[in-house]
């Protein structure tokens, strides 16, 4: 699979690296290193992938070393989306000593979580091969990383949903259970979105599904459908709208669900549930 280089600008990345090696430094500083390292000392290290798995997070790993040594040099060999062997060298940093000792858990920190999250999407993605589904994520993100995370899920071969409440509207059940029910919600959404505004509207059946084709939203949610309600959700619709399976989803059910017809299959776990693959740090 080929996916874009890494496209998130260095400005949105830079504030969470920031953020991350402030928690670590903490009121003083990497006292261990101040006490055990020259302060005119050296390091080249390298990024080392442990494990196989799809590569996200240079920018971060880059980031935190030039932070603390704004001198620091930085060569990568893979770029972020590219699929790594176990033991293959990522990346090289020459710096400071101190500067590298100070940033390292911080630069895998980051590297290693976002590179999780890809590998797990480029899973799911591949799952979904020959199909016409395509995997995204959700809102169940670490606070904080959402911005990042969402970035490994591109580069993972994923799509993304909304980033947050402020760019789309999606109604979910609650919203109709407030507004009266499905025409309402969203006679009311509509009313409001404005012309570059999506609508997506959740439903839990059949009868809801109806309710909402006349609505005329962008996009119907079908929440925990049966196999055979997403085959029928998919006739009823005709192609009228997109549709998103939403609930149950796993790599024992996510294949079942692509061939149902449905355009887009959200997947939590792509960002609450991926492990960390891991990446070491080692002198060179």
């Amino acid at each position: 699979m080929t996916v874009a280089p890494g496209d998130l600008p260095d400005i949105l990345i830079a504030p969470i690296v920031a953020t991350s090696l402030a928690e670590d430094l903490g009121r003083s500083g990497d006292i261990t290193s101040l006490a055990c390292i020259d302060a005119e000392a050296r390091l080249t290290c390298a990024f080392v992938a442990r494990q196989a798995g799809v590569i996200a997070g240079l920018a971060c790993a880059r980031l935190a070393m030039t932070a603390m040594d704004p001198d620091a040099r930085f060569e990568t060999y893979v770029a972020d989306g590219d699929q790594i062997r176990a033991g293959e060298r990522l990346s090289v940093v020459e710096a400071s000593a101190r500067a590298v000792l100070s940033a390292e858990r911080t630069a895998l920190n980051l590297l290693g979580r976002l590179s999780g999250v890809a590998t797990l999407t480029r899973a799911y993605v591949d799952a979904v091969a020959g199909t016409p589904a395509r995997i995204i994520d959700t809102r169940k993100t670490t606070p904080g990383l959402r911005t990042l995370e969402k970035y490994a899920v591109r580069m993972g071969g994923g799509a993304n949903h909304r980033f947050g409440l402020d760019d789309a509207i999606l109604i979910k059940d609650n919203h109709v259970a407030a507004c009266g029910g499905v025409t309402e919600a969203l006679r009311r959404a509509r009313a409001r979105a404005g012309h570059m505004v999506k609508i997506e509207v959740e439903v839990d059946s059949l009868s809801q599904l109806r309710e909402a084709l006349e609505g005329g939203p962008d996009i119907i949610m079908l929440d925990n459908f049966t196999l055979a309600d997403l085959g029928e959700a998919v006739a009823i619709a005709g192609g009228r709208v997109v549709l998103e399976a939403s609930g149950g989803v796993n790599f024992s059910t996510v294949g079942d669900i692509a061939r149902t017809g449905v355009n887009l299959i959200s997947v939590g776990a792509l960002t609450h549930s991926a492990p960390v693959l891991d990446i070491g740090l080692d002198a060179v």
